[in-house]
């Protein structure tokens, strides 16, 4: 998975400051997540450890 923050929708909202990856990288940057780190990170987000991962985007490209 990559996330770049510069194609989210949730940039500069609210869902945007309790993103996970923006408390990984502030708001710019992009993280690439492998199959499993994606889905740890879901599992800790699941139980409250960690901020989900919130990247909403409607670009394609």
């Amino acid at each position: 998975m990559i996330i770049d923050c510069e194609t989210c929708d949730m940039r500069h909202t609210k869902a945007c400051d309790d993103c996970i990856v923006t408390a990984l990288l502030g708001d710019h940057g992009i993280l690439v997540l492998a199959d499993d780190e994606k889905a740890a990170i879901d599992e800790m987000s699941k139980i409250g450890l960690v901020s989900p991962i919130r990247l909403r985007t409607t670009q394609t490209g």
